[in-house]
């Protein structure tokens, strides 16, 4: 029974030719496995659907070859023979009651053509979008009449695959539509340049000859990115925006509406916190069209969904993120259960798996992507076989996946914590600045285990070896973490650093449990190159400190393109007046000053500081695992197993994968484990 406050949420709605059940829609983003994995990306297209989502969207899908995104596997109808692999999407999200719709796609000048070796399009002469040693040539006439020949055939044979709503697809700044929009990248001088009533008229072109094509059965929608969030030097949805909006109000039967590029849009919440926060610049369309809208903005609270329809600023839930970590929020807000939710932090490591080019994960949901090849499911577990309790040490992001899942499978859980709050790094680094939403990871598992009777918290418990053999439970799961090294090895430097012993030598571990660094500069040294650097020293001089940032990287933070976050952390620093010095090693440490090499010419470069903090690597913490190991012929385990960060440090999200497989893999013989890790879609080889 659907409480009456949210009851708006779940009222069906029409879009063109079609009806969605309810107001919640799964709208287009990738996943990593596309064209070249599609029963995988199949299975997690469904489990969307089956969680409630009425309308559920794949991924970016290209029209020709000229639109080659490879190395990254997105969805492609190029021809016909791509038909039956995009059949598998439909009809398992029509099993479930939902809508399929397809983003046709074709990305101009951000393809790079790699494999297809095609001529790389764009609406004026230009480089590629990628540092790829080409250019893109501009169309002229008759590549622009086979643009829309190709789009339009891609519809139709969207159409046989029986897809319900078909896309035609106009931001992130990685399509030709998008890109003829544009004055910055469309310099023409004949009908499709110059005033807008040009730039615009490819696309009215597409939308007019798609709705042609298939408009009598199919929906036909259109995602516009209405602000490039680049200020007057860019589309601002008070001006061009509106205007495009105004020109094309009618035509499409759905708009769906959000902001450039890729970043904006996607913006973490290390950088955009705030719920909802694209409300501002999607906010107008409503007023100027009568077709219904679709706006996103990491939107998880159903009270800001209905205080955003009632308000008129939307009338669909739009959402990636928020329906990968939970694919069932629709369901349970619909059965009342909210506080299940499991809430997207807005990590963006489901976007770096995209950004890698491999199957999507996701930090809060650890099946994502594991659908097809494991058979896992959000919401369903296997029950417990023939053993009946477990302990499991230590409830940081591992621990407490592992904790809640044996619980859920029926196991008597015992859950041990050294600290005095439970959530380990999970807290620990949500405590930073621009983190807080991390603790989330923390706080759902934490209340779901507070819901079970048959699992026993202990916090405070240092556990030691002789604890585990008097409480006599014969299967152990450490989750016992890692410790940042205090030596300086790391990337660059497998020895440790010389370092003097009047030098104050902090490490991230040293500013989590709340430490403060002495008076005067500090230089932190980043050998690690993936985020927490960047993060400390955000948290750090937003405190007041004067902070020199040193690393042998060429930038800050590299990894984090991958999160879309890199030049807004090196943006941050720089405007704080953190002194960055790049491509440095460090060397030696001395009593007031630290040795920096240049990676190149090797010249030294001497930095003067108060103290030094090293973020380098980490160290396994395995004594506990080490010592029962040593007396396992004493003490007989059944199950003797280190998980998340104490089997191999990596992200949060590895740490909560780690803890939910071992979970899943309890009891199960080492050739099922097997089967789940090597089941593969094999390209076939015949029929070509």
């Amino acid at each position: 029974m659907v409480n009456d406050k949210y009851s708006i949420l779940f009222e069906p709605l029409k879009i063109g030719p079609v009806t969605a059940r309810n107001r919640f829609f799964q709208v287009p983003h990738c996943t990593g496995m596309g064209h070249l994995r599609p029963k995988a990306d199949a299975a997690t297209r469904a489990i969307k659907a089956e969680g409630g989502w009425a309308v559920v969207c794949n991924q970016e899908t290209e029209i020709h070859p000229s639109s080659d995104l490879t190395p990254f596997p997105e969805g492609r109808l190029w021809d016909s023979r791509d038909i039956p692999a995009l059949r598998l999407m439909t009809d398992a999200v029509h099993a479930h009651g939902a809508l399929a719709a397809v983003e046709l796609v074709h990305n101009g000048n951000h393809a790079s053509n790699l494999s297809s070796r095609a001529p790389v399009f764009a609406p004026s002469d230009m480089a590629v979008d990628n540092i790829i040693p080409k250019q893109a040539k501009g169309m002229d006439k008759s590549d622009i009449r086979a643009l829309r020949r190709w789009h339009r055939d891609a519809a139709r044979r969207a159409k046989t695959a029986g897809f319900d709503i078909i896309y035609v697809y106009a931001g992130h700044h990685m399509t030709l539509p998008q890109h003829f929009l544009l004055p910055n990248m469309n310099n023409r001088m004949d009908e499709y340049g110059g005033p807008l009533e040009n730039r615009i008229r490819l696309i009215r072109e597409l939308l007019e000859e798609t709705k042609d094509e298939v408009g009598d059965t199919c929906a036909v929608a259109f995602r516009f990115a209405v602000d490039e969030m680049s200020g007057a030097d860019g589309m601002q949805a008070s001006e061009e925006g509106r205007a495009v909006v105004e020109i094309l109000a009618e035509l499409p039967d759905l708009w769906d509406v959000n902001v450039s590029d890729w970043s904006n849009d996607s913006a973490t919440s290390r950088f955009m916190p705030n719920e909802g926060y694209q409300t501002p610049y999607i906010e107008f369309v409503k007023q100027v069209t009568t077709k219904p809208v679709v706006a996103v903005g990491r939107l998880t609270s159903p009270d800001r969904m209905v205080s955003m329809i009632k308000r008129g600023v939307t009338d669909f839930i739009g959402a990636a993120r928020p329906s990968i970590a939970d694919p069932f929020l629709p369901q349970k807000i619909q059965t009342g259960r909210i506080e299940e939710i499991r809430e997207c932090i807005g990590c963006n490591i489901c976007v770096a798996s995209d950004n890698m080019g491999v199957p999507i994960r996701c930090t809060q949901n650890p099946t994502m992507g594991e659908e097809w090849r494991r058979g896992w499911h959000p919401e369903k577990i296997e029950t417990k076989g023939k053993e009946t309790e477990a302990l499991v040490v230590g409830a940081g992001p591992a621990g407490l996946e592992c904790a809640m899942q044996l619980a859920k499978r029926g196991y008597e859980v015992t859950l041990a914590e050294a600290c005095a709050d439970l959530g380990g790094r999970a807290v620990l680094e949500g405590s930073l600045h621009g983190l807080s939403s991390w603790k989330w990871v923390a706080d759902h598992r934490i209340y779901d285990l507070q819901q079970r009777g048959n699992v026993k918290t202990f916090s405070q418990s240092l556990i030691t070896a002789q604890d585990i053999s008097d409480l006599a439970i014969p299967n152990v799961f450490l989750a016992t973490g890692a410790k940042w090294r205090r030596d300086g090895v790391g990337r660059s430097s497998r020895r440790a650093i010389t370092t003097d012993p009047n030098m104050t030598v902090l490490t991230p571990d040293d500013m989590m449990s709340g430490q403060l660094p002495p008076s005067g500069p500090i230089l932190i040294y980043d050998d690690d190159q993936i985020y927490l650097a960047g993060v400390l020293a955000d948290h750090l001089s937003s405190a007041g400190y004067e902070i020199i940032f040193a690393t042998p990287a060429t930038n800050v933070s590299p990894w984090t393109e991958n999160t879309l976050e890199q030049a807004q952390i090196q943006r941050t620093l720089i405007k704080r007046g953190v002194k960055l010095i790049l491509g440095k090693t460090l060397t030696q440490i001395y009593a007031d000053h630290a040795q920096l090499s240049c990676i190149y010419s090797k010249s030294e470069q001497p930095v003067e500081m108060a103290s030094i903090l090293l973020v380098t690597e980490r160290r396994r913490k395995t004594e506990l695992y080490d010592i029962l190991r040593k007396n396992s012929d004493d003490t007989p385990f059944k199950k003797l197993k280190l998980i998340g960060d104490a089997e191999a440090p990596g992200l949060i999200a590895d740490a909560v994968f780690s803890g939910h497989m071992a979970a899943r893999h309890f009891e199960k013989s080492q050739s099922t484990i097997e089967r789940e890790y090597f089941r593969r879609e094999i390209i076939a080889l015949e029929g070509n």
